[in-house]
């Protein structure tokens, strides 16, 4: 596992960012941002957003700033119309209608600084009979048709935490957004408004298995199809230790190795048979029901069958790649993934801890030219 590097400058190195605090998508992008070299300044209400975990620990903040502003009250707006009209970027994850009221909607933003980027977060969108509603990952890619995709076919859905959700369709999707508005707000100095959906994010991502659906290579129920783990070649499997190995190895010439390692040989269903991966299922299920995970794995390592072990959250940055990669990292005792992508210029690294709540206010007010800040114009 890869030690803490000394901060690195990113990409994004001299982009201000501010965070209208919140929970889960909207704080994790301003991680991303923040990760590839923006100073991104959080706002946290008086009360705190809600989350209940020690803000130690909250690794979506991490690399931020943190100051504490009442935005119910007139001097809380003034101290963050402030910091809009020195920002590149502001990022928000109420419901439609709230941060208008609040009066730090898109239009007031834009009245004090036209070229913002002003990035919105939701579930729902910003339109629709459902943009008002109430609604958590789960739900929202169930609409979507992406959850009833997962799971085995005699099961119900399996819920694939927040990962597909929140974070694949809700916080990538922001930060493609802001990041491709903020091109063209350096281009000609227009800002503009990102609505970023976790319903629009996570039906694209399965534009793919549209696709394939619409040409007849795809049956619309799971766990029947090459990727779904309808496949026996592209599925999990249990070992003679209770743990599990991951097999993908569609291509013939990497099956082909995958069936020879696993000791069936000349044994087994031809792949193309659909009639016979019930078979094919059994008898790789027994095959690796024979010999632990670990036995497994070293019998895999080196080839091109296409296995992996399947690991725990705790078991992944001790292994090999991952470590010799610089996977994850540590810092202040807390391992974690390291900042992705990569840059061969502009290199990142995580330059700080979680932000703590209101920590940084006569840093970020130096910092940003934001006196008021410090309560000089409040009284």
């Amino acid at each position: 596992m890869a030690e803490a590097e000394s901060p690195g400058q990113g990409p994004l190195t001299g982009v201000r960012v501010v965070e209208l605090a919140g929970i889960g998508p909207g704080p994790f992008a301003a991680m991303l941002l923040a990760d590839l070299g923006a100073d991104v300044v959080r706002v946290e209400r008086p009360s705190g957003p809600g989350l209940a975990i020690d803000p130690d620990f909250d690794l979506t903040n991490r690399g931020k700033r943190s100051v504490i502003v009442d935005l119910k009250s007139e001097q809380g707006l003034a101290h963050v119309l402030d910091l809009v009209e020195r920002a590149d970027v502001l990022i928000e994850g109420y419901r439609p209608g709230v941060a208008e009221r609040l009066g730090i909607g898109p239009e007031a933003c834009h009245a004090r600084n036209p070229s913002l980027v002003y990035g919105r977060m939701t579930g729902w969108g910003q339109e629709g009979p459902l943009a008002p509603r109430a609604g958590h990952d789960i739900a929202y890619i169930a609409v979507t048709g992406t959850l009833g995709l997962i799971g085995a076919a005699d099961a119900p859905p399996a819920v694939p935490a927040n990962l597909v959700g929140d974070y694949a369709g809700g916080s990538l999707y922001l930060v493609v957004g802001v990041l491709a508005a903020l091109h063209h707000a350096r281009a000609t100095g227009t800002g503009q408004v990102v609505d970023a959906a976790i319903v629009d994010g996570a039906a694209h991502l399965a534009s793919m298995i549209h696709g394939m659906l619409a040409a007849g290579g795809w049956q619309d129920r799971r766990g029947v199809n090459l990727l779904d783990g309808g496949c026996p070649f592209y599925g999990t499997y249990e070992t003679a230790d209770g743990q599990y190995m991951a097999v993908g190895a569609l291509e013939p010439q990497f099956y082909e190795e995958f069936v020879d390692l696993l000791g069936l040989g000349g044994q087994a269903p031809a792949r193309k048979d659909v009639a016979r991966w019930g078979e094919l299922r059994e008898a790789v299920a027994a095959r690796f029901k024979t010999r632990t995970r670990e036995e497994w794995t070293a019998l895999f390592e080196g080839s091109d069958a296409c296995v992996a072990p399947v690991l725990s959250l705790r078991e992944a940055p001790a292994h090999p790649h991952l470590a010799a990669r610089g996977t994850f990292t540590d810092v202040d005792g807390i391992t974690q993934p390291a900042p992705a992508p990569r840059f061969s210029v502009t290199r990142t690294a995580v330059r700080s801890g979680p932000a703590r709540p209101g920590a940084d206010t006569e840093d970020v007010a130096r910092d940003w030219d934001v006196p008021r800040l410090l309560g000089e114009a409040d009284g």
